[in-house]
């Protein structure tokens, strides 16, 4: 019992499944109980059973599986985007200092600001079709991720760049090893990005859609259904686990050595070993 109050200390694989379902186990015994005792209106915290029932609707008579589709295949587009510019752009940035002082004055206060200020600048300039939704969507994500490229290219140690120009590398090998060294981090990032994403779709959904969990939940509303804007809710949330599993998965998949350095570090950071990557571009991998 001591070791749970020891600092920095893991917990097992049993008491971390355990610890979770107190967790979800406290959260649904407190929704049980103010839905029993009537404690808040009926329209604002439906019971979990009738939220249970419109899940099952949601699955059979609204298309659930296809309107997370829909909205995943949003936030795709505009994650591909947003790693095709923000990637390159961030390796520029952290190499050459005059590239981030033009770049950063613009990029550092959009990302204080508030996103939904912007939706109606985005449906004057696009519409309220599809391209606004995916336009909307990079533009709440690209800020995010472009801060990332920049701090985790700068992290790559001056000691493996200068190794790499004694052995004769040309600027473009050295930029290709920032981003070959940086890339690890930029990925674990990924799964942030997503939620991000998933957070700002909904919003996006709102505006004259007519497919996503975002217009699912509006439609729901739009008829006091509340049950039904609880079930999808969940969804959402389920939706977003799942994604968030695959890229843990195959971040695992792809970078294992992070997994190492995480169990190896006292703070439980990656350490990324800097000789593999130059071995790796040394050898042309």
């Amino acid at each position: 019992m001591s070791d749970l109050f020891t600092i920095r200390k893991q917990v097992s694989p049993r008491v971390r499944v355990a610890l979770a379902f107190v967790s979800w186990g406290a959260i649904l015994l407190a929704w049980i109980a103010l839905t029993h005792w009537e404690i808040l209106p009926p329209f604002s915290l439906p019971k979990p059973l009738g939220v249970v029932r419109a899940f099952g609707r949601l699955w059979t008579e609204y298309d659930l599986l296809g309107n997370v589709a829909k909205s995943w295949w949003r936030i795709a587009q505009a994650f591909l985007w947003c790693t095709v510019i923000a990637i390159p752009l961030g390796i520029l940035m952290a190499a050459f200092r005059w590239v981030f002082e033009l770049v950063n004055p613009v990029a550092a206060p959009m990302r204080s600001m508030p996103l939904t200020a912007f939706l109606p600048a985005f449906i004057a300039l696009f519409g309220m079709d599809e391209t606004m939704k995916v336009a909307f969507l990079w533009f709440g994500m690209f800020f995010y991720l472009l801060a990332v490229v920049v701090e985790e290219a700068n992290r790559v140690d001056n000691s493996l760049l200068e190794t790499a120009y004694t052995l004769g590398a040309k600027r473009r090998h050295v930029l290709w090893l920032m981003f070959r060294a940086s890339f690890p981090a930029i990925f674990s990032s990924f799964r942030i990005l997503y939620d991000i994403g998933w957070t700002y779709v909904i919003l996006a959904e709102m505006v004259n859609a007519r497919k996503g969990v975002g217009y699912m939940v509006e439609a729901a509303r739009k008829v006091l259904d509340f049950e039904r804007v609880y079930a999808g809710i969940f969804a959402i949330g389920v939706a977003a686990f799942l994604f968030r599993f695959l890229l843990t998965f195959l971040e695992k998949r792809l970078f294992p050595w992070r997994q190492v350095g995480s169990a190896l570090s006292p703070t439980g950071a990656a350490v990324p070993s800097a000789n593999a990557h130059l071995k790796a571009v040394k050898h042309g991998s």
